[in-house]
């Protein structure tokens, strides 16, 4: 069953996966495509043609522009804000208002499980990797490998983190979790 609240503004031209709840005053624009099982909270707002996986997380007041991509298990924190444009104007040179068609939109991936806290702002043209963290607040602008860790304005790598998401620590020539006990390579790779 989809639920979506009343207040909620959902395009017709928008897909909707099967279990997945959309909540107060949230905005899905035409041509996204939200997979099963998600969660979208109150006041989000999600662009045309984005392409979100299922079981995502996606907390309140959260923007996801036009060009970004979320791989399925991502996590959103609330007021996170995936960009889209390195150059923002209103106006052309000239004076005159720009158009869809006066500038480039830069992408953003967000892989598989990968997690972004509250009020982290991504800019265009970054991949996040596979189960990595995005520390509240940060501003990313550069790529984040698979199980990278990172915090600041600008984001900076610290460490790496499990898929529990607990911190990896070094152990026997790899990393390990402190939760779980995962060992993982140094550093983490693609398949692990």
């Amino acid at each position: 069953m989809i639920r979506i609240h009343p207040t909620a503004d959902v395009s017709p031209k928008a897909q909707i996966g099967e279990g997945t709840s959309i909540w107060h005053h949230s905005q899905i624009r035409e041509g996204a495509t939200i997979g099963r099982e998600c969660i979208i909270g109150k006041n989000v707002y999600v662009d045309c043609d984005v392409p979100i996986g299922d079981r995502v997380k996606i907390q309140n007041n959260c923007s996801v522009y036009h060009g970004a991509t979320l791989e399925d298990g991502v996590f959103l924190g609330p007021h996170v804000v995936l960009t889209n444009d390195l150059y923002p104007r209103a106006i052309n040179p000239n004076g005159t208002l720009k158009g869809n068609d006066d500038w480039d939109v830069g992408p953003i991936r967000i892989c598989y499980g990968a997690a972004v806290g509250a009020r982290a702002v991504l800019l265009p043209g970054v991949t996040i990797g596979r189960f990595a963290m995005i520390g509240a607040g940060a501003v990313v602008t550069r790529d984040v490998p698979t199980h990278g860790l990172v915090i600041g304005v600008p984001a900076r790598l610290i460490g790496y983190v499990c898929a529990c998401g607990r911190p990896l620590v070094a152990a026997d020539g790899g990393l390990r979790c402190v939760r779980c006990g995962a060992v993982y390579n140094d550093p983490p790779g693609e398949n692990e």
